[in-house]
């Protein structure tokens, strides 16, 4: 179902049915712009990752949402599909609204251009959004001018000269500029020849500017401190606004007066827009399933909940309170025993992996008056349809799980809540970071050992080929360069770390153990230890200390770790808490670890 501001409210009354006893929601977005200025680097800790998420990717849109809604009827074994394609962009409401400024990065438009994604749709009909703190400063800045016109009006009743306080900004009166005095006679006698004609309800002036709408409400309620009552309207397809005139008592201009501070005041609820799918969402308790899912719970956050946090902690604490439970297929994907079956990843491959043995696609209808997808309508990168589609994908993968336990659930159908989705609940798959595959919301990161990497920076001149030469003695090794002149290189044998001491020093370049050089950074706000530092790592180098007894810094250090997969050296272990799950009578599987 395409939705747009015309259609909107209509669509949120459907979410809302159809959330009610749903299995669970699939969403997906589509940006205009993926990364900025902070490239990723395969060895980012997942601070510094969110870090470069953070300051290089939220000042891109999230142009389009997409959302599947999936509710199993157990007597019929099938699911039935609620596809929802919201088209979204911040149209200022008025202005006071915030005026988004966004970026645009040139392969992100020219890829969604070239899968039809309809640009006119998002610029001219998409849904305009405000985060709760916008909304909150919007409803104080309505209420400010609310009694900034109450406290004009009464010294409007008092005042009998041209002296009037302007009611939007409280302020003296505004000095008539002679090319005007001619424009407000007319409006004087307009509403002079208006007020005893009774067969007349109101008077509508003709549209103008602010700035003489102002010059007309000071000179009337000062002609006429009683009896009368202005209100401004908007003129259709301009940025013109009219006055009305009415005769009104005392009680009637304060009755219109409050009527009007809550149109405007609903008007703000209303641009709350997309902003409450979110909210009824996250209302709604229902488990949140997307494909890696990271830079979509990153812009859906910023966009329409509030700004993101500095820190990574509290960056999932407002994921947890937002979406509570949250499954990303990518990092279900990629685990025991799926990515033995599962050679690809992308969401493209996956769709074409859980169509094929040894999976069993569940039967999927659709709900009357919405869209359906099948094989032949191949709609990749629109969001609502990506958002089926890892629903879809989903419900294979977890459903494949469910037939290698001793006891298959009923049906063959596994919940997003059952103790086999355990492992994978609260876990981002993390993009390009070496040994640490997912972000865990609710629990202890994993943390890798790292004593193999060491930081090296050499002359910009410098080729790939002059590092792999450097480290040439101690077998091959992977660089991933951070700029022209540094990189971090890592051994392939990690036995052979101590060995990096006893390469050849020079003055053209550092070599810091990885540890080193982290800890380096927490001090940058005072160069001085993070100077001393380097020395002393440089020093190392020169046979000061063996590399593998540099200790970690007491961030990395491991504090109370309860499962195998979260330790330092069981990254690659077994997982009995997800063995017993997935033992098979004939055979045994490896472990479903989400690593």
């Amino acid at each position: 179902m395409e939705v747009t501001r015309h259609n909107f409210k209509e669509a949120c009354k459907l979410l809302s049915q159809a959330l009610d006893k749903a299995s669970f929601v699939a969403i997906d977005g589509e940006f205009t712009g993926l990364h900025c200025k902070h490239k990723p680097n395969f060895y980012d800790t997942l601070e510094e990752r969110y870090h470069k998420l953070r300051m290089g990717s939220m000042d891109f849109l999230l142009v389009q949402f997409g959302l599947c809604v999936f509710r199993y009827d157990g007597e019929k074994s099938r699911y039935t599909a609620y596809p929802f394609n919201f088209y979204v962009f911040p149209r200022p409401v008025n202005r006071h609204a915030p005026d988004i400024r966004f970026l645009c990065q040139s392969s992100s438009i020219d890829f969604l251009s070239s899968h039809n994604f309809d640009f006119n749709k998002v610029f001219r009909d998409g849904i305009p959004f405000l985060t709760n703190p916008e909304q909150q400063r919007l409803k104080e800045l309505v209420l400010e001018r609310h009694s900034q016109n109450e406290v004009a009006n009464n010294v409007a009743r008092v005042e009998t000269s041209p002296k009037f306080v302007s009611p939007a900004t409280n302020k003296a009166p505004m000095e008539v500029p002679e090319e005007e005095k001619e424009f407000l006679d007319q409006v004087c006698k307009d509403v002079e020849k208006f007020m005893p004609d009774k067969k007349k309800a109101n008077l509508s002036l003709p549209p103008c500017n602010g700035f003489k709408r102002k010059l007309i409400y000071q000179t009337i309620y000062a002609k006429w401190p009683k009896g009368v009552h202005l209100d401004s309207y908007p003129v259709e397809n301009s940025r013109l606004k009219y006055i009305c005139v009415s005769r009104a008592s005392e009680e009637e201009k304060k009755k219109l007066d409050e009527l009007k501070l809550q149109t405007v005041m609903d008007e703000v609820e209303e641009a709350a827009g997309f902003s409450k799918v979110i909210e009824i969402l996250s209302s709604s308790k229902r488990t949140i399933v997307g494909h890696n899912m990271m830079l979509d719970i990153m812009h859906t956050l910023h966009q329409f909940s509030g700004p993101l946090p500095e820190s990574l902690g509290e960056f999932k604490a407002m994921t947890n309170f937002v979406f509570n439970k949250v499954i990303d297929t990518k990092v279900l994907a990629t685990s025991h025993p799926l990515k033995d079956l599962i050679p690809f990843s992308s969401l493209g491959e996956l769709k074409s992996e859980v169509h094929q043995e040894p999976f069993k696609v569940p039967k999927i209808i659709f709900a009357k008056g919405f869209p359906e997808y099948t094989s032949q309508t191949e709609q990749l990168h629109e969001a609502g349809y990506d958002a089926y589609i890892t629903g879809l994908c989903f419900a294979t993968m977890a459903n494949y799980l469910g037939s290698l336990v001793k006891a298959p659930p009923k049906g063959g159908r596994v919940s997003p809540t059952s103790k086999l989705m355990e492992p994978f609940m609260n876990k981002l798959a993390v993009h390009m970071i070496n040994e640490l595959p997912y972000m865990n919301i609710t629990g202890l990161d994993l943390q890798p050992d790292r004593s193999h990497i060491f930081h090296i920076t050499f002359p910009v001149e410098w080729k790939s080929s002059d590092v792999h030469h450097l480290f040439n003695s101690v077998g091959p090794v992977q660089v991933s360069w951070i700029d022209d002149c540094s990189a971090f290189v890592a051994l392939n044998r990690k036995d052979l770390a101590k060995s990096v001491a006893e390469l050849p020093t020079s003055p053209l370049y550092t070599i810091i153990p990885y540890y080193k050089y982290k800890e380096m950074w927490e001090y940058m706000r005072d160069p001085f230890p993070a100077q001393e530092l380097i020395e002393e790592a440089v020093s190392e180098h020169d046979m000061a200390q063996p590399l593998q007894e540099t200790p970690p810094p007491p961030s990395c250090e491991l504090r109370g770790l309860k499962r195998s997969h979260d330790s330092l050296q069981g990254v690659d272990g077994p997982d009995e808490e997800v063995e017993e799950l997935t033992e098979r009578e004939s055979k045994k599987q490896k472990p479903m670890n989400p690593k």
